[in-house]
């Protein structure tokens, strides 16, 4: 099972240890396409500030992260999987799985990020801010430049089991699985049901939302359940006390689509 990730736009402060050693990222068919963004976000964040904070779409209380990227070559490092913060993974909470679950972490679960392109959560990486959606002098826009390397790289990361995709649209907008691996491929949506005037009402929460994909992966992770494809998963969950409705494709290529139903918003 691949689960991908979106990342969380606040980071974690860098860490004490080493410099990022690029060599040493998971998925090396991306590091030719890292070194391009990386270059190229350093040599903005390094001249004109304000420009560099336009181009980032930073607000003024966010100055201090064009600083932080003009550092990164030289900045301490982390464990991917502590540097993202947010609801999504404060749900999740990599460090108190237990040791096996921590290493189908380790297998399993791919970050995607506009600087990086995906990353595995034992990545060392330092706290940087760049996220899909900017467009780099060089580059141009990060969701259309990754495309081409991703589309080479993703599809034996892919492996020949279940991709779980809970992507937000920017970050999926980078790979979209295409033919036999979008049909293994499920996408998750978490939808708030509630009773109003004798009838259902549901509506998609985004801070929920993110928690409770951080909760299933969680919960995954956990009991260990290695669903094979999308079938699996539902059947997955519903074993874990979820309640799904599925949606399978109406033709082969195309990804599932499930509808996580819950009534309960914490």
């Amino acid at each position: 099972m691949l689960v991908l990730l979106p990342p969380s736009e606040g980071k974690a402060a860098a860490g004490r240890g080493a410099p990022l050693r690029p060599q040493s990222l998971s998925l090396p068919g991306l590091a030719t396409a890292r070194e391009t963004v990386l270059t190229e976000l350093v040599e903005l964040c390094t001249g004109d500030e304000e420009k560099a904070r336009e181009v980032l779409g930073l607000s003024e209380g966010l100055r201090g992260e064009v600083a932080k990227n003009a550092g990164l070559r030289t900045a301490g490092t982390r464990p991917a999987g502590e540097i993202y913060t947010g609801v999504l993974y404060d749900a999740l909470d990599l460090a108190s799985l237990d040791p096996s679950a921590k290493r189908r972490a380790a297998r399993s679960l791919l970050v995607f990020s506009g600087l990086w392109g995906a990353v595995r959560v034992t990545d060392r990486i330092p706290s940087y801010r760049c996220s899909m959606g900017v467009k780099l002098p060089g580059p141009g826009a990060l969701g259309a430049f990754w495309r081409t390397p991703m589309a080479s790289v993703l599809p034996e990361a892919a492996g020949d089991g279940l991709v779980l995709d809970l992507r937000s649209s920017a970050y999926a907008a980078a790979w979209k699985p295409k033919g036999e691996v979008a049909g293994r491929t499920a996408t998750v949506r978490v939808l708030h049901s509630q009773i109003v005037d004798g009838l259902e009402k549901r509506s998609v929460v985004s801070h929920f939302n993110k928690a409770t994909k951080g909760r299933i992966v969680r919960a995954l992770l956990t009991e260990g359940a290695a669903p094979k494809d999308p079938a699996g998963l539902v059947e997955a969950l519903r074993d874990l006390g979820y309640v799904v409705e599925a949606e399978p494709p109406g033709r082969a290529g195309r990804p599932w689509a499930l509808d996580v139903v819950v009534t309960e918003i914490h």
